[in-house]
């Protein structure tokens, strides 16, 4: 599910690169949002001419759990015990790569205007949303120096202009336990009577 999230975002605002600059983004890759290359596995290989988008992080949120987060309730209006869903702060990072710095600011300006507008992505406002998500929250995040030195560091990459996003709740769900547990209500069921 983490790379549907991720392909959302980068289709999303290949979408609105082209749409502001006229060039349809399947006939050229100039300016495109692509993931970053990893020809090598120790340093990541920001493409000249492009914004890389980069996972630099996963979090889980803890703030939305329920009191009894193992149980959930059925349609019938019996309980089962299960596995609570997952909610998960995505840290995407978007860096852009040009020779020509005003070009990578204008590119990155473009992203800022997109996220800015669409804040929030739905199954209403992104229809290609996996089903499984419900919704995506987009948060621009401004790192003290410290930690955004620790964060090139960690790339080992020199600093380019970049912008850092959160993706609030994208929740994995364990759809496994539901069908099992009903399984399992189902012959508690069967051996009472």
């Amino acid at each position: 599910m983490l790379h549907d999230v991720l392909l959302l975002l980068r289709d999303s605002v290949n979408g609105h690169i082209s749409a502001c600059s006229g060039v349809e983004s399947s006939q050229t890759d100039q300016g495109r949002v692509s993931f970053v290359g990893n020809e090598s596995l120790e340093n990541p290989d920001f493409k000249l001419g492009s914004v890389s988008l980069l996972l630099v992080n996963v979090e889980q949120e803890f703030s939305l759990r329920t009191g009894d987060p193992y149980r959930v309730a059925t349609s019938d209006g019996s309980t089962l015990r299960t596995q609570p869903p997952i909610h998960l702060n995505l840290y995407v990072l978007f860096v852009a790569r040009f020779k020509d710095y005003e070009r990578s600011l204008a590119t990155l300006s473009l992203i800022l205007q997109f996220f800015q507008s669409h804040r929030v992505f739905d199954h209403q406002t992104a229809p290609t949303l996996n089903p499984r998500i419900e919704k995506i929250v987009m948060e621009l995040l401004t790192l003290p120096f410290a930690e955004l030195q620790n964060v090139w560091t960690l790339l080992r990459a020199a600093y380019l202009p970049s912008l850092l996003y959160k993706a609030r709740m994208v929740a994995y769900h364990d759809e496994d336990a539901l069908p099992a547990a009903a399984r399992l209500a189902d012959a508690a069921l069967r051996i009472r009577r």
